[in-house]
């Protein structure tokens, strides 16, 4: 019985990840430190799981919370663009010094595999789609600098050590347990939460931005093929996607459908460092780890308007 550690385990991926883990009789640690997590997302799985409460941004911290692991889901950071505006010195420490600590921690504890949660905000507002992972890295935000700066201490350490990383970009995640509240919650959230209540979601721009939205479920069965792929995978980077090109104009028709509404957007300026468009390939997931998204976007909106309407006040 292979024992995981999944980083931010108490937030909104982290946490489906070790919904799945423990599904599947596994074991799994915890390193959270709550600062956006939630200690509701684990309550389902009180007494299945190993709590520790920590930060990655500890070297200390990281090295306990790896003894004797097999796998490293690395989840936690700070994952927002405005907030990394605002606050780049802050998200730095974590996204970036905190990656390393988990690198230099598994390197030493001889994890089997290191499996880190990159972004597709390393592509830039390139305008050729789909983003190829060969492509050119032009990161606009501090975000995206960062989040990039991790996949290359992933492949680093995996040339320089040894130690097998797997770097996966996530194409704008959704689905249950994400918190629509937050001033920096992601689009779909916060859209199902305005559009239930009536209030017209705001969109930043004309809404003809596009994005590869992917269900959660998609996401966790991807982290666990990285882990179980064969060592060809190892120091690679890689595209976690759905491969369907989704204008915010069609969330918001197609939130409307699933709740039988029909209400009409806002629209405010764009943001700074925000992506026109995204798009993904990913045939290099496909060969190397046998990813493949069996949830596409119109169904994991349903199963994720499902979930918000069964835990009204989870927030």
């Amino acid at each position: 019985m292979a024992l995981f550690l999944v980083t931010g385990g108490a937030g909104f991926i982290g946490s489906n990840i070790v919904e799945a883990i423990v599904a599947r009789g596994d074991r799994v640690r915890v390193l959270d430190d709550f600062s956006t997590g939630s200690r509701k997302n684990l309550e389902p799985f009180r007494g299945r799981i190993e709590l520790l409460e920590g930060s990655v941004t500890d070297l200390a911290t990281a090295r306990r919370s790896v003894d004797g692991v097999d796998f490293v889901l690395h989840q936690a950071a700070l994952p927002s663009v405005p907030k990394s505006v605002a606050l780049p010195i802050e998200t730095n420490s974590v996204n970036v010094s905190g990656t390393v600590n988990m690198l230099v921690a598994a390197r030493d504890a001889g994890v089997r595999r290191f499996v880190y949660a990159a972004s597709s905000s390393a592509y830039g507002d390139t305008p050729t789609l789909p983003k190829v992972e060969s492509m050119e890295s032009k990161p606009l935000s501090p975000y995206a600098i960062q989040k990039l700066a991790g996949e290359l201490y992933c492949r680093v350490f995996f040339q320089t050590f040894g130690l097998e990383t797997v770097s996966l970009r996530y194409f704008n995640i959704f689905g249950p347990r994400q918190d629509p509240t937050s001033f920096y919650s992601a689009v779909i959230p916060k859209f199902i939460s305005a559009i239930q209540s009536g209030t017209p979601p705001t969109i930043h721009g004309d809404g003809k931005q596009s994005r590869d939205f992917t269900y959660i479920d998609n996401v966790v069965a991807a982290n666990l093929a990285a882990c179980e792929a064969d060592r060809a995978c190892a120091g690679e980077v890689m595209n976690v996607a759905c491969g369907e090109r989704i204008d915010l104009l069609d969330l918001v028709r197609e939130i409307n459908a699933v709740l039988g509404t029909n209400v009409v957007p806002t629209h405010d300026p764009e943001r700074v460092g925000d992506v026109k468009h995204s798009l993904a390939d990913i045939e290099r997931a496909k060969r190397l780890i046998g990813y493949s998204p069996k949830v596409l976007f119109a169904e994991g909106i349903r199963r994720t308007i499902t979930w918000y309407g069964s835990n009204k006040g989870f927030w």
